[in-house]
């Protein structure tokens, strides 16, 4: 299924502040007459494809009729980030002491309704309230109007403006306007990122449409609003993609001398005890479970950083969104928020990350090597990292599948 957070799949910036005034749907469109009236046109196709998929005229002129451009929205689509932000910064910027301490508040506030979530869907609570701490600081940031802006206005740019996903953005906008034609939310509440991301956990609205739920019972689905109705909306998405109930995400691990780093392939399951006979042990001494239950190991940072073995429910945080940063930051919070220690094991703080233009550059010389990466996209992915492997056990090296700098500098040298 799509990403419930498309904006972070896009770069891990769903929610970069601007300006008020260029957030603002009565605002100028910034743009020359020619680009103005080609959003007009493009405004009254979109029309035209929302009333044909059943939404009602007088809503659709209401919402796309006049509406200006946000500029604001197509810089933060096309903008690339220079450097990769290392995953331990991300992690550490995120899983502070204040997010640990306002989740278990959280916790306990919301026990009762958890309950009966836990009940209904089989979602771990501490997953759910993970996710709601990520993607909006426990709801912290909806009332930020230097953050959220006009979801149908964003959509529209983006639908009009980005020609590489125009399709994807065009279904997403017919989507938001079927919401408000269901009376879910007025139009002044339905606010998000930039990329039309809504509410406390950041759903896109087709995944709104597909997944979310009245749980309070008061006949809309409130995402907004409703904390009831977001926190079930997010279990009902995690149990569709494939949530097992009563299993955990996964474990941090330490690994023997000698061990086969091309085991760690991060995709490859395996059951529990052969890991456990290849000499792998849970970092914390705790006992693994089901011994037949079957787990990937994965490397994020190489053989200098912390190894997982992860369990299928790692996948579908995957799911929710593709980053592997963003799943483990996730994971980690749940186990931050029942009470866990960090990490055992130390992040390789001295590696510098590669930009997205070094990463291509490294796929180009992958893939000339004979090592397919998957593409040349600046995306550091399974693919890319299989490729990398290949690379470091044909060259002598420990087959991690972890880049850096030195890295690139021998491909480079050794053409």
């Amino acid at each position: 299924m799509r990403s419930a957070l498309l904006a972070l799949a896009l770069g891990l910036a769903a929610l970069g502040p601007a300006s008020a005034q260029a957030f603002s749907p009565n605002a100028e469109p910034n743009a020359e007459p020619d680009a103005a009236a080609r959003f007009a046109t493009c405004l009254r196709e979109l029309r035209a494809l929302a009333e044909g998929r059943g939404v009602p005229p007088a809503l659709a002129e209401a919402q796309l009729s006049g509406l200006g451009p946000d500029p604001a929205v197509l810089a933060a689509a096309n903008r690339q980030a220079e450097f990769v932000r290392p995953i331990w910064e991300y992690i550490e910027a995120t899983v502070t002491d204040a997010r640990v301490e306002t989740g278990r508040a959280k916790l306990a506030e919301w026990a009762p309704t958890l309950d009966t979530i836990e009940r209904t869907y089989g979602v771990d609570r501490h997953i759910l309230v993970a996710i709601w701490g990520v993607e909006s600081t426990y709801g912290a940031v909806l009332e930020d109007p230097g953050i959220v802006r006009p979801v149908v206005r964003s959509l529209a740019t983006l639908a009009c403006g980005d020609a590489k996903r125009g399709a994807y953005w065009r279904d997403e906008l017919v989507a938001a306007l079927g919401i408000l034609a269901k009376g879910d939310v007025s139009p002044e509440r339905m606010t998000g990122s930039w990329a039309g991301a809504m509410s406390h956990t950041q759903f896109m609205p087709m995944t709104f449409r597909d997944h979310a739920v009245d749980f309070d019972g008061d006949g809309r689905r409130d995402i907004w609003g409703s904390i009831p109705d977001a926190l079930a909306s997010t279990a009902s998405c995690l149990r569709t993609s494939g949530w097992r109930p009563g299993e955990g995400w996964g474990f941090e691990v330490s690994l023997p001398d000698g061990f086969d780093y091309r085991l760690a392939d991060e995709t490859t399951e395996r059951p529990l005890s052969e890991w456990l006979e290849r000499g792998l042990k849970p970092a914390d001494g705790r006992p693994v479970g089901d011994p037949e239950a079957r787990a990937a190991l994965a490397l994020p940072a190489g053989a200098g950083g912390p190894a997982f073995l992860l369990r299928p429910n790692f996948r579908v945080i995957l799911r929710y969104n593709t980053a592997l940063s963003y799943a483990l930051t996730v994971a980690h919070l749940s186990d931050r928020l029942r009470g866990q220690g960090g990490f055992a094991r130390d992040w390789p703080r001295d590696k510098r990350p590669l930009s997205q233009d070094e990463i291509r550059d490294l796929q180009t010389k992958l893939s000339a090597r004979g090592h397919e990466a998957g593409g040349v996209d600046g995306k550091m992915g399974p693919k890319t990292r299989a490729a990398i492997r290949a690379f470091q056990e044909a060259a002598g090296l420990t087959p991690d599948g972890f880049a850096d700098a030195d890295l690139l500098t021998r491909l480079a040298a050794n053409p």
